[in-house]
């Protein structure tokens, strides 16, 4: 058994480590209230914008989409991977790279594969046994809609140059601050539209609804990857503010353990020295 002072050191240590665990559950707590408004805010409009680009190519014929639409054999694949810059979130990194491991084993097995990475814990495990062509980090310093145009005009550019066949996204979709579902969502081309209910209405349209379309387009594919980043980082959030309230719950169990290891170890001793001295008293009575 480990003497007083061993005891004593640990049960000191696990308290410094439960008020860290406690505050950065408090930290990401506030931070996933702001994320959580933000996603559920934008997500009416990301699906009413991609249900009104269905609703319109689907009354169009022809390529209306252009390049960005053009479905071509698939050779060369893109992954935009999404996960954080910062770990002590649980497995919220691990369930993405695993995700994206075994999806390109299973559906493009012989392809070249070919990945961009948002954020830092997925590019230091992925840049080992894949291609990343890319890494943008900094994005999370300060998330716009601005900043992440930027990203999805270069992706947009790569596709329409013709350096891949296809593109998709991999990232956790946030549903609550317990659960977080890793999706894989296809980006480019622009999926067509299926089972688009289109109204009888006869609309006037201006400009065209060809120039309609090719407007929402960039817009839409913009928005997208917007939305994806903001599940994303809400999803982080979540999942900290999980881990640590857990880590909590497991240092304030341990540290209860160890206190009562510690005063059993201490009710011993004392005992130990009680019989001590009544035994040397009765030594000198005899």
């Amino acid at each position: 058994m480990a003497n007083l002072k061993e005891i004593r050191n640990r049960i000191t240590s696990i308290g410094s480590t439960m008020q860290i665990t406690s505050a950065m559950k408090m930290v990401s707590a506030a931070k996933l209230k702001k994320a959580q408004d933000a996603i559920t805010q934008m997500r009416p409009y990301a699906e009413k914008l991609t249900e009104l680009l269905q609703n319109l190519s689907a009354t169009l014929e022809g390529e209306v989409g252009g390049v960005y639409s053009e479905q071509r054999e698939i050779s060369k694949v893109l992954l935009v991977v999404v996960t954080s810059n910062r770990g002590l979130c649980g497995g919220f990194n691990s369930s993405v790279i695993k995700g994206v491991t075994k999806h390109i084993e299973n559906s493009y097995a012989g392809k070249h594969v070919d990945l961009l990475t948002i954020g830092k814990k997925g590019n230091d495990l992925l840049v080992k046994n894949y291609t990343v062509v890319q890494n943008n980090n900094e994005i999370f310093d300060e998330l716009t809609f601005d900043n992440v145009a930027v990203i999805a005009d270069t992706i947009m550019h790569l596709f329409a140059e013709g350096n891949y066949d296809k593109v998709e996204l991999v990232y956790n979709r946030f549903k609550n601050a317990a659960t977080q579902i890793t999706t894989i969502e296809q980006f480019l081309p622009i999926a067509p539209a299926e089972d688009t209910v289109t109204s009888n209405a006869d609309y006037i349209f201006e400009p065209s609804k060809a120039e309609i379309v090719l407007e929402l387009i960039p817009k839409s594919l913009k928005t997208q990857l917007y939305k994806a980043i903001r599940d994303s980082f809400a999803s982080e959030h979540g999942a900290r503010m999980t881990a640590m309230h857990k880590a909590t719950d497991n240092a304030t169990e341990l540290r209860d353990d160890l206190l009562l290891t510690y005063n059993k170890a201490r009710q011993a001793a004392i005992t130990n020295e009680i019989l001590e001295i009544v035994g040397g008293a009765e030594a000198l009575n005899n």
